[in-house]
């Protein structure tokens, strides 16, 4: 998969998302800084959401309309006013795509509806994301692939069956780049329900990257998902947690999103390849491995015994698997406490 200039593949860095989501809270001055605050933790792309309330749901208040008690977001009571706040205006997207462009970050979205994606187009987005809640909207999925753009899928509230399908309308629409991401659609999301197992299942079952939309509170999780074989994080991103954004209680803050960063960073190093030989790092510790060494003064024609032949630490003389092989040989010269034991020491 390429977005823009960069190569996201199973041996290069993961590529590291800032969801905006709804934390811009209808300033686009918020949105700009969110921006440049995200390049500067270190984000490789910042994530945006395209749809109005009108595009996404009715303006109803009916029951199957309005939000739990349990929701997270009940207070704004019904679904058409969760999202008149939370959406991002459709006259901002040209400005925040060019700014962006400006400052060297990525900038792309998550269309969620037919126009959302033509306005999409014509802005030239260099990559879509399909929206967990969307994974069953094929005509949905069809249009996107069918701008020849990477596409990264959340799968949030996927069966297995609904992943398939949509892997085979990426496919039949001519979509050759695309991602699946672990998701629990979770806000926040409890780690025991993530099952980062799933990752490289993913990305072996569909034979395509795969990586996780994280929505637990703090870094451990994305951070392990590292380990496991994600190429992709995507974690919501906010200024500031001021109670402000809708979203903004599992949202990262900038220090948080740049430990984050620094955290995957070092865990890709440690990652590295399958390797037994002992690391430049660690050959200054060689001193620490034992060998055989003189532990008394011994006489020309002396036996060797456990006594006056030892295994210490360094390992500068014999290997210590010959220690039983050499009791009971005589000396053939003298030796002082703390030579290097040798073969060439003894008879035979």
């Amino acid at each position: 998969m390429k977005i823009n200039q960069t190569n996201i593949n199973q041996n290069s860095p993961c590529y590291i998302i800032a969801e905006m989501s709804a934390n811009h809270c209808g300033d686009f001055n918020k949105a700009i800084e969110i921006i440049h605050a995200a390049k500067a933790c270190g984000a490789n792309a910042v994530k945006l959401q395209t749809y109005r309330a009108d595009t996404i749901t009715l303006n109803s208040d009916k029951e199957d309309f309005r939000l739990p008690s349990d929701n997270p977001w009940e207070e704004h009571q019904n679904l058409y006013a969760l999202y008149e706040k939370a959406y991002t205006p459709w006259e901002w997207h040209q400005a925040l795509f060019d700014e962006g462009k400006k400052i060297g970050i990525d900038v792309f979205s998550a269309p969620f509806d037919l126009s959302a994606v033509e306005l999409l187009v014509e802005l030239n987005c260099p990559a879509y994301k399909i929206a967990s809640p969307e994974i069953s909207d094929i005509p949905l999925i069809a249009k996107v692939a069918q701008t020849g753009k990477p596409v990264i899928v959340s799968t949030g509230l996927a069966t297995k069956e609904d992943i398939e399908l949509a892997t085979q309308t990426l496919q039949e629409n001519g979509c050759t780049e695309y991602a699946f991401l672990k998701c629990t659609t979770a806000y926040p999301a409890p780690p025991e329900d993530i099952n980062l197992k799933t990752i490289p299942a993913l990305a072996s079952e569909f034979n395509c990257l795969a990586g996780i939309s994280d929505h637990t509170l703090g870094n451990s999780v994305a951070i392990a998902a590292v380990a496991m074989g994600a190429k992709i994080i995507e974690k919501h991103f906010v200024l500031s947690r001021d109670g402000e954004s809708v979203d903004d209680f599992f949202s990262l803050t900038p220090d948080e999103f740049t430990q984050l960063v620094k955290d995957v960073r070092t865990v890709e190093a440690a990652i590295g390849k399958v390797d037994y030989s002992i690391s430049p790092a660690s050959q200054k510790n060689m001193l620490a491995k034992r060998s055989l060494y003189v532990a008394q003064d011994i006489k020309a024609g002396e036996e060797i015994t456990l006594d006056n032949v030892k295994s210490v630490r360094p390992s500068y003389g014999l290997h210590p698997k010959y220690l039983h092989g050499v009791i009971g040989k005589r000396a053939i010269k003298d030796l002082s406490f703390g030579d290097r034991f040798s073969l060439d020491m003894v008879e035979n």
